[in-house]
């Protein structure tokens, strides 16, 4: 029993310091929560391979799932801790005091982080301690121990305090996280985006009606584990290193810029082959070559270095953003402004780049410096330098495993590749020659082509695959490479059951 009480005391002591930390980052210093902050650092150390497979079996669920490992670890070890300390009363401080110092340095090594973000930690960590030493303090006389049924009554009361004040704590956490996304929500609702004054071309006639994607539909990969909750009232960009004047925007003087509009397909690196994480939207926002040619570029800069509120850094080389493509600064997505997940209120945006190489969210800077003297996140981490989308191509319809009837069956999907355009797609069907898709109309050389294939199918087992080919000749390989570490290459290919 003493080994049980123990396990019980020291989860209950951990919950307690855990929920009074957490209530303490909400109310005081957002985003420096211990379980974020250590959720934070491991995404952070976590090799790319095992990424990659987290993001490709999990998709948006892999940081819930991420911090419910977490959670399950600090439980593991802060029942340890107190079946440890009902014999040796030391492993308290070292306990709590691990936990707490883990918790810190995962704080102060976010690249936002500050030293303030360790206070949660350690504030929540010597709570822990004090509870757990509480809980298993010496009762000293018989008049002290008051048991019925070999209960001990005084220490469920104990354990039942502590309980309640955790939840009570939590909830408060909750409350404040909550009151802060609803004024953040607010504020955004606030913004009253001004119109273009160089609009988008009306999307041309026969296009497929989901050719844009809905923006509560648009992919989401990216580290935050709770969305940056940033007053737009506050915000700045801030645009230095080697220029020849540095410049400071307000969301209020971007908005008082020329606007432009544009549709523009945007995709994660990480996407595989047929994969989900791509979408188009309307985009608005100011052109970035113009904030550029005000500060004044200087000679050798070959990299724009974005740097997001929550210290994401994102390496965009500088010809993408001089070369005539509509790079910009968008602050507005399909109509409205940007939602809280996507960026609000700025975020930066480079057609013809994978989203991790030009496409930076809740952007608050931007550092003109070298490839030589700077690695972004990514490319720290392996990734290649310059982002380029590779040409390719996905079947939509019908689904993989999918029965079909016998007869004429529409095969259709998407192809793209952004700053070359769509020349040609082609369907093979088990292995045959391939035949053309018809290409539908599209918006520009910056978004994907939808195509359709009418396919004579045959009763029984079908294997489905397509190809795309660019307007530079370049054909989309065969061979399968990996996302890593600069985009996954391979035919789509889907087997089908025709009854």
């Amino acid at each position: 029993m003493s080994r049980l009480r123990g396990a019980i005391c020291g989860i209950v002591a951990a919950g307690t310091g855990i929920a009074a930390a957490e209530l303490l980052a909400a109310a005081v210093r957002p985003g420096a929560g211990p379980l974020v902050a250590v959720g934070g650092a491991v995404i952070d150390a976590t090799p790319t391979p095992v990424k990659e497979f987290a993001v490709r079996e999990l998709g948006t669920h892999d940081k819930p799932v991420l911090l419910s490992v977490i959670g399950v670890v600090l439980i593991l070890l802060a029942a340890t801790t107190g079946i440890a300390a009902t014999r040796w009363r030391a492993a308290i401080p070292v306990g709590t005091g691990v936990l707490g110092a883990a918790g810190a340095a995962a704080a102060l090594s976010r690249p936002a982080g500050t030293v303030l973000d360790a206070v949660p930690a350690v504030f929540g960590a010597a709570l822990a301690g004090l509870a757990l030493w509480w809980l298993l303090r010496e009762r000293r006389g018989a008049a002290d121990v008051v048991r019925e049924n070999g209960v001990d009554r005084r220490l469920v009361l104990r354990l039942s305090l502590l309980a309640a004040g955790a939840g009570v704590a939590e909830a408060a956490g909750l409350t404040v996280s909550g009151q802060r996304e609803n004024a953040a929500g607010k504020s955004r609702e606030a913004i009253r985006l001004p119109a273009a004054a160089d609009p988008a071309t009306p999307l041309p006639n026969g296009i497929a009606a989901d050719f844009t994607t809905p923006n509560a539909n648009f992919y989401r990969v990216d580290t935050a584990l709770t969305v940056p909750r940033v007053d737009p009232s506050t915000w700045r960009l801030k645009i230095h290193g080697m220029v020849d004047r540095e410049i400071e925007l307000s969301l209020a003087d971007l908005l008082r810029r020329r606007l432009i509009e544009r549709d523009i397909t945007l995709n994660c690196v990480s996407n595989e082959v047929g994969g989900p994480y791509i979408g188009t939207a309307r985009w608005l926002g100011v052109p970035l070559a113009a904030l550029l040619g005000e500060a004044g570029v200087q000679s050798g800069a070959d990299q724009i270095v974005a740097r997001s509120v929550e210290g994401m850094t994102i390496g965009t080389p500088v010809a993408t953003a001089l070369d005539g493509r509509d790079t910009m600064l968008a602050v507005g997505m399909n109509g409205e402004p940007l939602p809280l997940d996507h960026g609000f209120p700025v975020r930066m945006l480079t057609p013809g780049l994978y989203g991790y190489a030009g496409a930076c969210k809740w952007v608050t800077e931007l550092e003109l410096t070298t490839f030589d003297r700077f690695d972004a996140y990514w490319v720290e981490r392996g990734w290649g330098q310059q982002g380029t989308v590779k040409t390719a191509s996905r079947i939509d319809k019908p689904k993989p495993f999918a029965r079909v009837e016998a007869g004429t069956v529409t095969v259709a999907g998407v192809a793209w590749a952004q700053r070359r355009g769509i020349a040609a797609v082609e369907i093979s069907v088990d292995g045959g020659p391939w035949a053309k898709a018809e290409l539908l109309p599209t918006a520009s050389i910056d978004t994907w082509t939808q195509w359709r294939f009418s396919w004579k199918a045959t009763a029984g087992p079908h294997s489905l695959a397509v190809r795309a080919t660019d307007k530079s000749g370049a054909v989309q390989p065969e061979a399968r490479a990996t996302p890593f570490p600069d985009g996954a290459t391979g035919w789509h290919t889907i087997s089908v059951t025709v009854g």
